[in-house]
């Protein structure tokens, strides 16, 4: 596939910072059986991610302004474009040694996503979308799933960290969606839950309390695929709000119908 320089920028920087996870993925193995456990081993190793995926997008594209989960926000000469990356997105899961985590990158443009990428090192699966140009799996163009049956479809969700978001309002929308639909799943990296419902491999997906970096490069990616991405409560956009559903037309505003709270 030919893509665009700003997209092979991308995808470098991310395959760079994904061989130094998968190596520490490597280690994560051998700490889990110790006391003090992999935790700070982890967060190094989100570091070191980080700080691989700012060098080179800062060599490639100088000036551009850069928000990264570990780093926060670092102002760019050029005010018109901002990179939103989260360097290892499933923590937990990494922690655990679970290979379901992932590297995200989003473009923004004046606000707007415009390119995402999100890759995750442990299978090799790389999801890239473009504006305008659609949505791709290793070079496998996608499109959302098709159903439009709510009881024939699997819908992803976010459950809530001890000590953050609310807990009785999750299990409500919980118990409200999982009596209407063939299975919920809890994967625990936002990033590839959104690329999941672009790849049709979930039907939908929805959470709450997220951050830009957990959306930024999943959010275009669906709409690439021809899914539907809202905020839940406002027809707004989730990147701001870090309140997120998407997937089919049909999926999305069945979806909506039953989490958004009244006005």
């Amino acid at each position: 596939m030919l893509y665009s320089a700003t997209i092979n920028v991308m995808v470098k920087a991310a395959r760079r910072a994904g061989r130094s996870l998968k190596r520490d993925l490597g280690e994560i193995e051998h700490l889990q059986v110790s006391l003090k456990g992999p935790a700070n081993f982890v967060s190094l190793a989100d570091k070191r991610a980080e700080e691989i995926l700012y060098q080179d997008l800062a060599k490639a594209r100088p000036g551009y302004g850069f928000i990264g989960e570990e780093g926060g926000t670092r102002e760019g000469s050029d005010k018109s474009h901002t990179w939103i990356v989260d360097p290892l997105d499933g923590t937990t899961n990494f922690l655990h040694g679970i290979p379901q985590f992932a590297i995200s990158i989003g473009l923004a443009r004046e606000g707007t996503v415009i390119a995402g990428v999100i890759y995750n090192p442990a299978n090799d699966e790389l999801y890239i979308a473009e504006r305008g140009k659609g949505a791709f799996l290793n070079d496998q163009r996608l499109r959302v799933a098709g159903r439009r049956q709510l009881n024939e479809c699997v819908v992803a969700c976010g459950l809530p960290h001890i000590g953050r978001g609310d807990h009785e309002e999750f299990r409500r929308e919980m118990t409200a969606i999982q009596d209407r639909v063939a299975g919920l799943r809890r994967f625990g990296a936002a990033s590839l839950d959104l690329a999941f419902v672009a790849a049709g491999r979930l039907d939908g997906y929805w959470e709450r309390n997220l951050q830009s970096w957990d959306i930024a490069a999943g959010q275009i990616m669906v709409k690439e695929a021809g899914g539907t991405v809202s905020d839940i409560d406002t027809p707004g956009d989730a990147l701001t709000t870090g309140h997120v559903v998407c997937g089919n037309e049909f999926v999305h505003g069945e979806l909506v119908k039953i989490l958004r709270k009244p006005a």
